[in-house]
């Protein structure tokens, strides 16, 4: 979500629209639908920061939470800057075993992780565009976070979201390098490779000094072909998700439809990995909407923004209220993906009812 309103190696990386074996467990589900649980990225002026102050992690029974309505995946964003204090340097410990807790936590759960590195292509506040050194970095942490997660079946790698902060020419073949490294070193996780600026679904195919997204990943491969390319999309006017009004339904319709095509000629597989609505009649017809049009077999899943338990009164976020749920936990529910393993398929757990929204 938008806080704010070349030369590659030869080795082109990326998706395809079906997973091999490299996967497994989880990861090898039809698909993954879930929701962001945020707080461990917060307060991006207090860097490193003081955990439960400045940020938080989710607790076990937010997670329980997520995973009794219905979720099978976890994206969780938090800060590369708090996972390494220093580039090149070895990953901080404390902020390392915080991680970890939360992965053991969500596997018992069988919730998928993925770690997504949150920082719109920054790092302690300085922007990637031109900086070799913070390339260098950023390959050099997610090779580092390869040796501390190798468990494929319950962790994937958000490599960066929402790069805004470096041009599209430098992210997508960094993007594409530090695949191809991670695969040289042995890595078999899932990967997502977000799109350049804001990852924008609605602006995928709109290029910037001659360059778009459905250009610059048109070729990525994968030779485990586990990687898949994340677009986020909210409904408001200027697609921020900062407005509480949104436009129709049959806005997005269109635009679903010309990425899902795109991804299909490609070979590329789709994550919508955010996506929220404020509790409005318009919004929440936008919001079923856009969870249909993520149904096609060229989309691996979704993740809704956001839950966690500093949002306070933020129209988007989805509380954990059993007697008093957030609207949109009744249109995200019934889409949530029931596969072999949900013995009950045809009846998913429903949200409580909500007298506001009725």
């Amino acid at each position: 979500m938008k806080l704010l309103p070349k030369l590659l190696i030869g080795i082109a990386v990326s998706a395809t629209v079906t997973f091999a074996s490299a996967s497994a467990g989880c990861l090898d589900r039809e698909r993954l639908t879930g929701v962001n649980v945020a707080g461990a990225e917060f307060n991006s002026s207090k860097l490193p920061g003081v955990v439960n102050k400045d940020y938080t992690y989710p607790r076990d029974s937010d997670l329980q939470f997520m995973a009794e309505r219905g979720a099978n995946v976890i994206r969780l964003p938090f800060r590369w800057e708090r996972a390494q204090h220093q580039l090149g340097g070895p990953l901080d410990a404390a902020e390392l075993k915080r991680l970890q807790s939360t992965v053991a936590a969500a596997e018992k759960l069988d919730l998928c992780i993925i770690l997504d590195a949150h920082n719109y292509a920054k790092y302690f506040g300085e922007n990637m565009a031109g900086r070799t050194d913070l390339h260098e970095g950023l390959v050099d942490f997610w090779l580092k976070m390869a040796k501390e997660f190798p468990d494929q079946t319950t962790v994937a790698f958000g490599l960066m979201n929402e790069p805004n902060y470096m041009p599209l020419e430098e992210w997508a073949p960094l993007a594409k390098r530090i695949l191809a490294e991670l695969r040289q070193a042995g890595a078999r996780n899932m990967i997502l490779i977000g799109g350049g600026g804001w990852s924008g679904l609605h602006s995928w195919f709109n290029e910037r000094d001659g360059l778009s997204n459905a250009t610059a990943f048109a070729d990525v491969h994968d030779p485990l072909k586990a990687t898949i390319l994340e677009v986020h999309q909210y409904a408001d006017s200027d697609y921020s998700g900062t407005k509480n009004e949104c436009r129709e339904a049959d806005h997005f319709d269109p635009r679903f439809a010309r990425i899902g095509e795109w991804a299909r000629t490609h070979n590329q597989q789709l994550f919508l990995g955010e996506f929220g609505v404020p509790n409005n009649p318009v919004c929440l017809q936008a919001l079923e909407r856009m969870l249909s049009l993520t149904a096609g077999p060229e989309w691996k899943g979704w993740t809704y923004w956001a839950a966690g338990r500093w949002w306070g009164n933020y129209a988007l976020a989805l509380n954990t209220s059993t007697t008093e749920p957030s609207a949109q936990w009744e249109i995200i529910i019934p889409h949530f993906y029931r596969g072999e393993k949900n013995e009950d398929a045809d009846n998913p757990p429903k949200a409580p009812a909500n007298p506001r929204y009725r």
